[in-house]
């Protein structure tokens, strides 16, 4: 695992003169962002839980907010504490789910929440430092994680705080939450292959869009491994397969004739997606779709489309003016 996502401190700089501890409580948001959607897999989620996080903080009165010696350790701890509650009842939710649900995708920070590369209207405490620890593939492995195990490593692996803070945050004593990062570990072991460079990602990636925009499935089935598997969230909002698509044959035959469903086609964008090289579709001016993609050599193991617009929202401010999407 590499070094902990560096945060913004950009706004820790910036002294509220009316009130001063605002500055420096506000200042924790982008840490708290960063670290609810690596625990949540979800955007908007991890906004939800930081926001209920301040909530919290707010309800409390002066007098009990100055007798907290580190507000930005508590903001964590209250935050890692519901996440902890979120996923214990995502695991519900997700399972009355219509069809597979894929982590939330999310652009590089130069088109983060704009359909303009360069918006410089964005908060930068809504964005998410992309790092491996953002990668799809290996956020899908988290999601096969029970919640404890999600958040001990999150925090300490990728966060880097020490078993006996993880410990306050998760409920359980030090030892349990370092063999709780231990069997997480092997999870991840176990279920990942070594990433390709993005170099190689990234040209893969482009054939990959040639060869669907020519519709010509004998180069898509040369580029997909035998067994790749594609996996579609739509959500029950947008059309998708309920199940994994696998196999190059299928997976070739199945995209193109998506395609061809679409009156006027699909528009192809190359686009980073968590941080490693993916496509963009678009159908008529509009973000239909956002596919993250995982490779074994030089051949695509694993596809994860993205479909449900409320997953989209990052990628669709530029979308206004543009006709709705048809689903036909």
């Amino acid at each position: 695992m590499t070094a902990p996502p560096q945060l913004s401190t950009e706004k820790a700089d910036r002294v509220d003169p009316v009130d001063p501890s605002l500055s420096v409580i506000m200042s924790e948001r982008r840490q708290l962002i960063n670290l609810a959607y690596r625990l949540l897999g979800s955007l908007a989620e991890a906004e939800d839980a930081v926001q209920e996080t301040y909530a919290r903080w707010y309800a409390m009165s002066r007098e009990q907010q100055d007798a907290i010696d580190s507000p930005g350790g508590w903001l964590t701890r209250v935050a890692s504490r519901i996440c902890l509650d979120v996923l214990g009842s995502a695991r519900a939710r997700r399972e009355s789910y219509v069809g597979e649900w894929v982590p939330e995708p999310l652009p590089d920070r130069t088109e983060w929440m704009s359909g303009q590369p360069g918006d410089s209207t964005v908060d930068p405490a809504d964005r998410v430092t992309l790092d491996e620890s953002v990668d799809m593939a290996f956020l899908v492995v988290l999601e096969a994680m029970t919640p404890a195990e999600r958040v001990a490593f999150i925090l300490h692996d990728v966060f880097r705080y020490p078993f006996t803070e993880v410990a306050a945050m998760v409920g359980r004593t030090p030892a349990a939450c370092r063999q709780l990062a231990t069997s997480a570990r092997r999870r991840i072991r176990a279920a990942r292959a070594p990433a390709a460079p993005n170099i190689l990602q990234a040209g893969i990636v482009r054939d990959f869009k040639a060869a669907w925009e020519a519709k010509d499935i004998s180069a898509l089935i040369g580029l997909l491994d035998p067994a790749a598997t594609m996996t579609a969230d739509g959500g029950g909002r947008a059309g998708a397969a309920l199940r994994p698509v696998v196999g190059a044959k299928q997976i070739a035959h199945y995209i193109v004739e998506i395609s061809r469903r679409m009156p006027g086609g699909l528009t192809l964008l190359e686009r980073s997606v968590n941080g490693r090289p993916g496509l963009v579709a678009q159908h008529r001016g509009v973000t239909a779709a956002v596919a993250a993609f995982g490779l074994g050599g030089d051949r695509i193991t694993h596809i994860w489309a993205v479909r449900n617009p409320e997953k989209l929202r990052p990628w669709s401010r530029g979308d206004h003016d543009a006709e709705p999407e048809s689903d036909q």
